[in-house]
């Protein structure tokens, strides 16, 4: 197996579900290493069909789109935009795209400039995955509001047009019939189910599978479905008789990926067990597998010489994996542990920052692209007042200065009941020892070089209350 890497110029290297896609024309020797550059787990990637432009979402709340030339990508556009984690993102012709978050939005960007020209919210609810009919005229978002929401596409707006609703749990899972009229939705609840594009109308339950369905994809002629399931099940609906068609290899855990090849003649599928399988999709042949130990496989996509494979997980970056010819010696592109993965005998604070706040905060000058902005120099800071940082408009109103005592209640109360409107995840620290050890390590590690420590604002018996994290996004 060789790997390349796509470099962001500038930027830092970066790391939940990549979506892999179809790269263009290129040779497997003219693809980068990796794609880095965000600053926080990459959750999807997309290739253009000629090869020279990539597209990743990830959950800094940012997507980029990459141009890749010569072997390198640099970082053509920034995509700023979402308030939560970027989950999918995918081309829509030449200079558009759309996105879908965490924070239950789907978005459509100007990718000339970057710009995004319409967004739509639908609630508190996620929107993990996305799809787009053929002639790119309709989106269909799934979303853990027990649906999935329809929309129609214009030159600069996105139209809401229906929600398939029919699911007993969140759909994790879209997708089209080749030609547009039809849409195929996978949900937790276990159920594959179909709907009528024009109207929403639940047409029918395809196949009942019992266990969470994660991953959809179509093969050929639209005739049959791949899906991947929480049991580790992979399987091929076949869609006019609604039965399994073929049973392939299950993985250990959780099917989190699907890859089609561009020309249907390949299928892989990517597990939380950290292995890939890829099939010869006539005779259902399993032709290579690989194992990334370190972590799931989130998603996958293969070059069109199906020669090439790329494939993420819990890493900062996307890693290319070579199928055919395979390589005597395949070296793992990840590594452990990640800077949110440290040793129990690791100090109490620093432990409960890696966990807690390294993948969205930084403790240095710069935030490395990441969620939320440095806390370096944050005691004594003023709430929403690191200048450059896009702050939500909640924090910006708010009126108070972060110390010891409002990092804790942060974390003791929750960021909902402490910045209540702000975009901040909602974690708590419910342990007081473990709060004081952060808050403790905060004060130490965020000091600005030859500064003094910010001056304690409530007294011993208070720092039990002490808590951290998220203190500043």
């Amino acid at each position: 197996m060789k790997r390349w890497r796509l470099r962001g110029a500038g930027t830092a290297v970066a790391a939940l579900a990549v979506t892999l896609a179809v790269c263009g024309p290129l040779h497997a020797a003219e693809w980068p290493e990796r794609l880095e550059g965000h600053g926080g787990p990459v959750k999807s990637v997309t290739l253009a069909a000629d090869g020279t432009r990539a597209l990743t979402a990830s959950f800094d709340y940012a997507a980029i789109l990459w141009r890749i030339e010569a072997g390198e990508a640099t970082v053509a556009q920034r995509l700023i935009g979402h308030e939560a984690a970027v989950n999918d993102a995918r081309f829509l012709g030449e200079d558009r795209a759309v996105s879908v978050g965490d924070d239950g939005a789907i978005a459509l960007w100007d990718l000339t400039d970057g710009t995004m020209l319409d967004r739509h919210d639908t609630g508190e609810s996620k929107m993990l995955s996305l799809a787009l009919s053929a002639d790119g005229r309709h989106a269909a978002a799934a979303s853990w509001d027990r649906s999935a929401h329809l929309y129609e596409i214009g030159p600069d707006r996105l139209t809401p047009l229906v929600r398939l609703t029919g699911h007993g749990n969140n759909v994790n899972a879209v997708a089209f019939s080749p030609d547009g009229e039809t849409v195929y939705t996978g949900s937790s609840d276990g159920a594959i189910r179909a709907f009528a594009r024009a109207d929403g109308a639940l047409l029918r339950e395809v196949h009942p599978h019992g266990w969470g369905v994660n991953v959809l994809r179509l093969l050929g002629d639209g005739t049959r479905l791949a899906f991947g399931g929480t049991d580790g099940t992979v399987a091929v609906v076949d869609l006019d008789a609604g039965t399994i068609a073929k049973q392939l290899a299950s993985h250990e855990r959780p099917v989190l990926a699907l890859a089609v090849s561009e020309d249907g003649t390949r299928l892989a599928s990517g597990g939380g067990d950290g292995r890939i399988h890829v099939y010869d999709a006539a005779s259902w042949g399993l032709l290579e597998t690989y194992e990334n130990p370190y972590g799931p496989v989130w998603a996958l996509a293969f070059s069109p010489d199906n020669a090439v494979a790329f494939y993420a997980g819990l890493d900062d970056h996307v890693n290319a994996w070579q199928i055919a010819p395979r390589r005597p010696f395949e070296p793992v592109g990840s590594e452990f542990p990640r800077r949110f993965q440290v040793a129990e005998e690791e100090d109490p604070g620093a432990r409960q920052f890696a966990r807690k706040c390294s993948v969205c905060h930084t403790l240095t000058p710069d935030d490395a692209n990441r969620a939320g902005p440095t806390l370096y120099g944050i005691f004594g800071r003023k709430v929403g007042g690191l200048p450059g940082y896009p702050y939500s408009q909640a924090l910006l109103e708010a009126d108070f200065v972060w110390n010891e005592q409002t990092i804790s209640d942060l974390f003791d109360h929750g960021p909902d009941v402490v910045t209540p409107g702000t975009k901040m995840p909602i974690q708590r620290l419910t342990n007081a020892e473990e709060r004081d050890a952060l808050v403790a390590f905060l004060k130490r590690a965020t000091a600005p070089d030859g500064a003094p420590e910010a001056a304690d604002t409530h007294t011993q018996e208070n720092t039990q209350e002490n808590t951290g994290k998220e203190a500043n996004r």
